[in-house]
Protein backbone atom coordinates (compact mmCIF):
# COMPACT_ATOMS: atom_id res chain seq x y z
CA UNK A 1 0.00 0.00 0.00
CA UNK A 2 3.12 2.17 0.59
CA UNK A 3 4.44 2.19 -2.62
CA UNK A 4 1.16 2.48 -4.49
CA UNK A 5 0.30 5.20 -2.28
CA UNK A 6 3.57 6.83 -2.97
CA UNK A 7 3.29 6.06 -6.89
CA UNK A 8 -0.40 7.85 -6.44
CA UNK A 9 1.32 10.70 -5.07
CA UNK A 10 4.82 11.28 -7.62
CA UNK A 11 1.44 11.21 -9.99
CA UNK A 12 -0.59 13.88 -8.42
CA UNK A 13 2.56 15.85 -8.39
CA UNK A 14 3.64 15.21 -12.07
CA UNK A 15 0.09 16.18 -12.82
CA UNK A 16 0.16 19.28 -10.99
CA UNK A 17 3.43 20.75 -12.82
CA UNK A 18 1.50 19.92 -16.13
CA UNK A 19 -1.30 22.11 -15.48
CA UNK A 20 0.38 24.68 -14.32
CA UNK A 21 2.24 24.77 -17.45
CA UNK A 22 -0.30 24.98 -19.21
CA UNK A 23 -2.16 27.61 -17.00
CA UNK A 24 0.79 29.83 -17.43
CA UNK A 25 0.86 29.25 -21.01
CA UNK A 26 -2.57 30.20 -21.12
CA UNK A 27 -1.85 33.57 -19.54
CA UNK A 28 1.19 34.50 -22.06
CA UNK A 29 -1.65 33.73 -24.81
CA UNK A 30 -4.28 35.75 -23.50
CA UNK A 31 -7.02 36.75 -26.61
CA UNK A 32 -5.37 33.94 -29.21
CA UNK A 33 -7.84 30.88 -27.80
CA UNK A 34 -11.78 31.76 -28.25
CA UNK A 35 -12.29 29.60 -25.05
CA UNK A 36 -9.05 30.54 -23.37
CA UNK A 37 -11.29 32.12 -20.04
CA UNK A 38 -12.93 28.60 -19.68
CA UNK A 39 -9.89 26.71 -19.75
CA UNK A 40 -8.50 28.92 -17.05
CA UNK A 41 -11.65 27.71 -14.74
CA UNK A 42 -11.62 24.54 -15.97
CA UNK A 43 -7.19 24.56 -15.26
CA UNK A 44 -7.18 26.08 -11.98
CA UNK A 45 -10.37 23.95 -10.57
CA UNK A 46 -8.14 20.89 -11.24
CA UNK A 47 -5.13 22.53 -9.41
CA UNK A 48 -7.74 22.97 -6.29
CA UNK A 49 -8.50 19.46 -6.56
CA UNK A 50 -5.14 18.25 -7.27
CA UNK A 51 -3.82 20.23 -4.21
CA UNK A 52 -7.19 18.48 -1.77
CA UNK A 53 -5.17 15.23 -3.36
CA UNK A 54 -1.97 15.61 -2.51
CA UNK A 55 -2.97 16.16 1.32
CA UNK A 56 -5.10 13.47 1.13
CA UNK A 57 -2.35 10.57 -0.52
CA UNK A 58 -0.01 12.91 2.22
CA UNK A 59 -1.79 11.76 5.17
CA UNK A 60 -2.70 8.48 3.99
CA UNK A 61 1.06 7.79 3.12
CA UNK A 62 1.93 8.92 6.46
CA UNK A 63 -0.41 6.85 8.17
CA UNK A 64 0.76 3.90 6.84
CA UNK A 65 4.30 4.22 7.79
CA UNK A 66 2.79 4.73 11.25
CA UNK A 67 1.17 1.05 11.03
CA UNK A 68 4.38 -0.60 9.99
CA UNK A 69 6.22 1.20 12.58
CA UNK A 70 3.73 -0.04 15.28
CA UNK A 71 3.43 -3.52 13.49
CA UNK A 72 7.15 -4.21 13.95
CA UNK A 73 6.73 -3.04 17.71
CA UNK A 74 3.86 -4.98 17.83
CA UNK A 75 6.21 -7.83 16.69
CA UNK A 76 9.15 -6.38 19.17
CA UNK A 77 6.30 -6.36 22.09
CA UNK A 78 5.62 -10.67 21.10
CA UNK A 79 9.03 -11.26 21.61
CA UNK A 80 9.73 -9.50 25.11
CA UNK A 81 6.44 -11.07 26.73
CA UNK A 82 7.25 -14.23 25.35
CA UNK A 83 11.15 -13.60 26.38
CA UNK A 84 9.84 -12.60 30.38
CA UNK A 85 6.85 -14.53 30.67
CA UNK A 86 4.73 -11.67 32.24
CA UNK A 87 1.32 -11.58 32.24
CA UNK A 88 1.44 -8.24 29.18
CA UNK A 89 -0.03 -10.06 26.51
CA UNK A 90 -2.43 -7.86 26.31
CA UNK A 91 0.22 -5.14 24.93
CA UNK A 92 0.82 -6.96 21.43
CA UNK A 93 -3.07 -7.47 21.04
CA UNK A 94 -3.74 -4.05 21.59
CA UNK A 95 -0.71 -2.60 19.54
CA UNK A 96 -1.74 -5.33 16.70
CA UNK A 97 -5.48 -3.44 16.73
CA UNK A 98 -4.07 -0.11 16.96
CA UNK A 99 -1.48 -1.26 13.76
CA UNK A 100 -4.81 -2.26 11.81
CA UNK A 101 -6.74 0.51 12.79
CA UNK A 102 -4.15 2.88 10.96
CA UNK A 103 -4.38 0.33 7.87
CA UNK A 104 -7.97 1.04 7.79
CA UNK A 105 -7.63 4.90 8.53
CA UNK A 106 -5.00 5.03 5.77
CA UNK A 107 -7.00 2.87 3.01
CA UNK A 108 -9.86 5.01 4.08
CA UNK A 109 -8.11 8.22 3.12
CA UNK A 110 -7.51 6.40 -0.47
CA UNK A 111 -11.39 5.93 -0.62
CA UNK A 112 -11.61 9.93 -0.64
CA UNK A 113 -8.90 10.41 -2.96
CA UNK A 114 -9.57 7.83 -5.71
CA UNK A 115 -13.61 9.45 -5.58
CA UNK A 116 -11.89 12.83 -5.78
CA UNK A 117 -9.78 11.85 -8.83
CA UNK A 118 -12.63 10.11 -10.38
CA UNK A 119 -14.31 13.82 -9.75
CA UNK A 120 -11.97 15.60 -11.61
CA UNK A 121 -11.55 13.28 -14.58
CA UNK A 122 -15.18 13.64 -14.68
CA UNK A 123 -14.78 17.16 -14.86
CA UNK A 124 -12.22 17.16 -17.31
CA UNK A 125 -14.06 15.10 -19.97
CA UNK A 126 -17.24 17.46 -19.31
CA UNK A 127 -15.25 20.01 -20.43
CA UNK A 128 -13.91 18.08 -23.40
CA UNK A 129 -17.30 17.53 -24.16
CA UNK A 130 -18.41 21.43 -24.18
CA UNK A 131 -15.86 22.66 -26.07
CA UNK A 132 -15.68 20.07 -28.96
CA UNK A 133 -19.32 20.48 -29.36
CA UNK A 134 -18.84 23.48 -30.48
CA UNK A 135 -16.78 22.53 -33.56
CA UNK A 136 -18.74 19.40 -34.56
CA UNK A 137 -21.49 19.39 -37.12
CA UNK A 138 -24.74 19.53 -35.15
CA UNK A 139 -26.24 16.02 -36.68
CA UNK A 140 -23.20 14.37 -35.17
CA UNK A 141 -23.84 16.29 -31.90
CA UNK A 142 -27.34 15.10 -32.30
CA UNK A 143 -26.74 11.71 -32.41
CA UNK A 144 -24.54 11.17 -29.79
CA UNK A 145 -26.04 10.98 -25.79
CA UNK A 146 -23.97 12.90 -23.26
CA UNK A 147 -22.54 9.98 -21.19
CA UNK A 148 -23.79 10.04 -17.65
CA UNK A 149 -22.73 7.87 -14.72
CA UNK A 150 -25.09 6.68 -12.09
CA UNK A 151 -23.81 7.74 -9.45
CA UNK A 152 -23.03 11.42 -10.18
CA UNK A 153 -25.47 14.46 -10.82
CA UNK A 154 -26.13 15.79 -14.05
CA UNK A 155 -25.93 19.45 -14.73
CA UNK A 156 -27.58 21.22 -16.87
CA UNK A 157 -26.20 21.15 -20.18
CA UNK A 158 -24.18 24.48 -21.52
Amino acid sequence: MILSTSTRLGRVVDRVRSLSDRLQELGQRAGEDDFAEERRVMLYDQLDKLTSRSRLLQRALTTFYLAVGIFVATSVAIGVVAFSGTRGAWIPVGMGLIGASFLFYGSMLLVFEARLALSTTHAEMDFIWRTTKRFVPRELVEQHKTHFVHFRKRSDEK
